[in-house]
C-alpha cells in the first residue's frame, strides 16, 4: 500500500509533503538551485540544470512560490500542470525581468495579461512551460501535394539550432538548416534576412520623414519588429503607440510578400500557399494571428481571409521535426536559400541581437539622408553592442548633425525608459526595443542552454551573428540586389501606396483589459 501511494504521489503533493515535514525538523528546501550553475563551456552537449535566480540564491520563502497565470487559449505558450513544481521561477522572470506579472490589479477584466515572450520557458526548471506545438499542422501541409509550402528562417535561428544537436553555443548552421528544411519537404526556403533589409528601408524612410517633418508623427520613433514589445506598449503605454513605427516585422512582411509578390512571379495560386516561419520567438505565434496581419488577402480581394503567415515554429520545434524525420543533421551538406526573397545582408543578420536593428538602421539612414554610403565606422557601432539593458549613442550625419539613438532589451528596462519618456525626457530620435534580454538570440523559442540564461551564452550567440555580418559581401540593407528588384518590379518605392498596404500596419490599445498598478503600489521583492 505504501509503495502504491508513493507511486501515485503528484509533484505538487510531494512538495507539500516534503515542505511540511521539513518544517517539523527544521530543514529548509532550496528550490532555486542544485549546486553551482553550469558554465557555457560545460553546457555544450547538455548535462541538464536547475536554475539559480540570476546565478545567485533567491530570497523567496522556502516552500511553494506559485506560478504565472497562463490562459489555456494562449497561442504561444502552454503549461503541463503535471510537470509544474510551483518553484516560482516563471514569476521571477515575468515580474523582475519583464515587469508584466504583478503590474496590474486583480481581478483582470478580460484576457490573462501576457506578452507571449516565452522567457518563462527559458527559466522553467521542470520543462512544465513550453511553446504551443504546431508541428503536426506543418507535417500535414508538407504531405499535401496540392499545397506549396514556403518557409522563411529568422536570423537568430541559424546560430541556435545547432545546439539542439550537440554543437557548441553559437555555431552557425545556416547551410545545414536550409538543407534540413529541403529534406523535410519544404518547396521553397527563404531567408527572413531579406525582409529584415526591407524593414530597414521602410522603417528608415519613415524615420527620415518624421525627423524632417514630412510625416507628422512623434519623435522618438520606436521599432516595431518585436511582437512582445509591441504588445507591452499596447498594454501599459497605449499613449505611446503613435511612437511605434508602422512598419511590420520582417516575418510579417515576408509573409505578405510570399502570397503576393512570390505568387505572382512564380505563377502560384496564393490560396494554395502554406506559409511557415522558423523563429527564435514564441510571441511570433501570437503575432501571425493578429487580425491586422492579413494584408495579402486584402490585396488580392480574397473574401476568404487567411493570415499572411499560416504557422510559426520555434527553433526548438524545427529541431524536433528534424529528429522525428530521422535526419542526420550533423552530416548534412551546406545549401543556399532560394532566390527572389532569399538574399540578405550583414545588416539583416544582426537583427538577431540587441542593438542589431539600430546598427542596421543607422547604416541605411545615413545613405537615405545623404545619398552617400555610410563610413566604415558605422559597420562597427560599438556603443549599441553588448548586453547592457539600456545603451545610447549619437551618430553624426552630414546635414542633420548628431542623431541620438537608444537601444533597450528586457521589458523591465523598457518600462523605466517609457516612464522617462512620459515625463518628457526623451532626447532620442530613434529607439530599438526588444522584449527578451539580449534580443532574439535568446528568445523564448531558442534552445535552452544547459546553464541558466546568462550573458555568457548571449554574448557567444551575438558574436556569431556579428561574425556573419563582418564576413558578408553586402553589409548595408540598401545594397541588397533583391531589395532593389522588389521595389523596381512590385513595390515602387519605400512607403509607396502598395508598400503601405502590404508592409505597414497599426496597433491597438489593450489598456482596458486590466487596471495597471501605480508604481508605488508595485510589489518589490
Amino acid at each position: 500500500m505504501a509503495s502504491k501511494a508513493v507511486k501515485n504521489l503528484s509533484r505538487r503533493s510531494f512538495l507539500k509533503f516534503v515542505g511540511g515535514t521539513a518544517g517539523l525538523v527544521g530543514i529548509s528546501l532550496n528550490l532555486t538551485g542544485c549546486g553551482d550553475p553550469a558554465t557555457a563551456d560545460e553546457a555544450i552537449g547538455g548535462n541538464g540544470w536547475m536554475p539559480t535566480q540570476y546565478n545567485a540564491p533567491g530570497n523567496w520563502p522556502t516552500n511553494v512560490r506559485g506560478r504565472v497565470p497562463i490562459d489555456p487559449a494562449n497561442p504561444a505558450i502552454v503549461r503541463d500542470d503535471q510537470k509544474c513544481i510551483l518553484c516560482g521561477q516563471c514569476i521571477e522572470v515575468c515580474e523582475r525581468i519583464q515587469s508584466v506579472f504583478g503590474n496590474y490589479e486583480l481581478p483582470i477584466k478580460k484576457d490573462f495579461v501576457c506578452v507571449n515572450c516565452g522567457q518563462c520557458i527559458q527559466w522553467c526548471p521542470s520543462g512544465a512551460i513550453s511553446e504551443r506545438d504546431d508541428i503536426n499542422k506543418v507535417f500535414k501541409a508538407l504531405a499535401d501535394p496540392n499545397v506549396t509550402v514556403v518557409v522563411q528562417t529568422a536570423p537568430a535561428t541559424r546560430i541556435g539550432l545547432g545546439e539542439e544537436f550537440g554543437m557548441p553555443v553559437g555555431t552557425n548552421v545556416q547551410g545545414k538548416q536550409v538543407a534540413a528544411l529541403r529534406k523535410l519537404g519544404f518547396d521553397v526556403v527563404f531567408d527572413t534576412n531579406f525582409t529584415a533589409d526591407l524593414t530597414i528601408m521602410e522603417e528608415g524612410t519613415e524615420l527620415v520623414k518624421r525627423v524632417t517633418g514630412e510625416l507628422h508623427h512623434p519623435i522618438p520613433q520606436m521599432t516595431s519588429c518585436c511582437p512582445g514589445w509591441v504588445k507591452f506598449v499596447e498594454y501599459f503605454y497605449p499613449e505611446l503607440i503613435p511612437n511605434l513605427s508602422s512598419a511590420k516585422s520582417p516575418q510579417q512582411m515576408e509573409g505578405a510578400l510570399i502570397k503576393t509578390y512570390f505568387a505572382e512571379k512564380k505563377e502560384v495560386d496564393p490560396k494554395k500557399i502554406f506559409s511557415v516561419s522558423i523563429m527564435p520567438c514564441t510571441a511570433k505565434k501570437f503575432e501571425c494571428q493578429r487580425p491586422e496581419m492579413n494584408s495579402a488577402s486584402k490585396e488580392l480581394n480574397d473574401s476568404n481571409v487567411s493570415p499572411d503567415v499560416d504557422v510559426v515554429l520555434t527553433t526548438r520545434e524545427l529541431a524536433r521535426m528534424i529528429k522525428r524525420a530521422g535526419i542526420d543533421f550533423a552530416s548534412l551538406p551546406e545549401e543556399e536559400y532560394d532566390k527572389l526573397m532569399g538574399t540578405g545582408t550583414g545588416a539583416g543578420v544582426i537583427f538577431g541581437t540587441t542593438g542589431g536593428v539600430m546598427e542596421a538602421a543607422v547604416r541605411s539612414a545615413y545613405f537615405l539622408i545623404t545619398g552617400q554610403q555610410p563610413p566604415a565606422a558605422l559597420w562597427n557601432l560599438t556603443p549599441v553592442r553588448g548586453m547592457q539593458g539600456v545603451k545610447e549613442a549619437a551618430v553624426n550625419i552630414p546635414g542633420v548633425g548628431d542623431v541620438k539613438v537608444a537601444v533597450i532589451s528586457g521589458l523591465a528596462n523598457a518600462r523605466k525608459v517609457m516612464d522617462q519618456m512620459k515625463a518628457g525626457n526623451a532626447p532620442w530620435a530613434f529607439m530599438e526595443i526588444m522584449a527578451c534580454p539580449g534580443g532574439c538570440e535568446y528568445g523564448g523559442g531558442q534552445p535552452r542552454a544547459s546553464s541558466p540564461p546568462s550573458d555568457e551564452d548571449r554574448n557567444r550567440r551575438a558574436a556569431s551573428l556579428y561574425n556573419i555580418d563582418a564576413k558578408a559581401k553586402l553589409r548595408n540593407s540598401h545594397d541588397n540586389p533583391e531589395i532593389k528588384q522588389i521595389y523596381a518590379d512590385f513595390l515602387t518605392a519605400p512607403m509607396s501606396e502598395k508598400a503601405e498596404e502590404l508592409l505597414h500596419t497599426h496597433y491597438v490599445s489593450r489598456a482596458d483589459d486590466f487596471i495597471p498598478k501605480k508604481s508605488e503600489d508595485k510589489k518589490i521583492f
